[in-house]
């Protein structure tokens, strides 16, 4: 596993402080220069300290990646016996990772999920990508100092570069062509603590940063894979404002519908029922007449007014078919607007990611440019060393 590769660091290092020590004739009993094995021990000692903080960060770094994969056996377990989503079940539970960091950020996510809570259920739907993210791993990972450590060893081992070739030349004198002989000595340890804290500290950088990187890489992908599991069997879902609105659209074209047919009803009902109270009314009105006379006649022209009244209601009832009409294209109108919105939304989307993939391709070369320096550094160096 890639998690537990800081321990390499220490197998490293260990071979590192016994080659040192051994170069230095520590066990052989022959120490040519107690400076040099002093500076030699030192830097080997701050480190030897950094390794231990960062192997503490990459300890809490573990279980911080334990909890998340534990979490997904339980979360697919869960969905796999309910097959239905679980966010009822997992909207008040308090212990979902066992992990204090993760624990605390979920209790979060759920008082911001109870804020949109209402009596007709949720309003509105908080990722838990603003509450667990590569920020919170980043910050359990203590990166911000890891990210530090392999250009402090390079640093390190330039400071012991130029740290040891001060020792040798404080007591190098070159006037004396006789006394130069002398010199060489103490020259050559200074040369030796140069080398020796150059060679160590640019290893252990080159090392750890190599250790660093695939630890991160590792819990990214363990984070993206548990963001991927909870959205898909935790986290509830809300209609967007585009499906409410296409909702409401179906909606209006159906009463609309509704309403022509029943105006189509009404009109076809109020057609035959003026036609039958005519041949009623003539009826009526004929055989009163003949038997009643003239009052009757005034009856029959008050009936005769009341289908004219009918017939002004069947006109109405075609003045509304024509309203629903415009109704309707007043609707169909305001689909396509919203059509025309979803559109412009995927252009947005498509521009943004656009826009990412100039700024990755912008941020490999400034990375090409800086390995070109350091390259361009190191071979100065060896030219000066040479």
């Amino acid at each position: 596993m890639k998690k537990n590769l800081y321990y390499i660091l220490f197998l490293l290092y260990v071979l590192m402080v016994v080659f040192i020590l051994y170069i230095n004739g520590v066990f052989t009993g022959e120490v040519t220069s107690i400076s040099n094995l002093l500076i030699n021990v030192g830097f080997l000692a701050v480190i030897g300290v950094m390794f231990v903080i960062s192997a503490i960060s990459f300890g809490r770094l573990n279980l911080f990646t334990d909890a998340l994969e534990a979490a997904c056996a339980v979360i697919e377990k869960e969905y796999k016996e309910k097959q239905e989503c679980l966010w009822d079940s997992y909207r008040t539970r308090k212990k979902v990772f066992g992990n204090e960091v993760l624990d605390g950020a979920f209790r979060r996510y759920q008082k911001r999920m109870a804020s949109f809570q209402t009596r007709k259920g949720l309003k509105a739907v908080c990722d838990l990508d603003e509450y667990i993210n590569e920020e919170l791993l980043d910050r359990v990972a203590m990166s911000h100092y890891n990210s530090a450590v392999s250009g402090t060893l390079t640093g390190l081992g330039i400071l012991g570069t130029f740290l040891g070739l001060s020792m040798g030349l404080i007591s190098f004198d070159g006037n004396n062509i006789y006394t130069i002989s002398d010199n060489v000595g103490p020259l050559l340890e200074g040369m030796k603590v140069a080398f020796h804290t150059s060679v160590y500290g640019i290893f252990f950088s080159l090392v750890f940063n190599f250790i660093y990187r695939s630890i991160m890489a590792e819990a990214y992908s363990v984070l993206g894979e548990f963001q991927e599991i909870y959205r898909e069997y935790v986290s509830p879902e809300v209609p967007s404002a585009d499906e409410n609105s296409k909702a409401m659209l179906i909606y209006q074209a159906n009463m609309t519908n509704s309403l022509k047919q029943m105006t189509e009803l009404l009109k076809g009902n109020a057609m035959e029922q003026t036609q039958a109270v005519e041949r009623i009314v003539n009826q009526f009105v004929s055989q009163m007449s003949q038997s009643l006379g003239t009052e009757f006649e005034k009856m029959g022209r008050i009936l005769n007014y009341a289908c004219k009244a009918q017939e002004q209601c069947s006109r109405d009832y075609r003045s509304m078919e024509e309203t629903t009409r415009e109704l309707q294209a007043v609707n169909r109108s305001m689909q396509r607007s919203l059509e025309q919105l979803v559109d412009r939304q995927e252009q947005i989307v498509q521009n943004l990611k656009e826009q990412e993939e100039q700024l990755d391709a912008t941020c490999n070369m400034i990375n090409d440019e800086l390995s070109n320096q350091l390259y361009t550094y190191n071979q100065m160096r060896d030219m000066y060393e040479k």
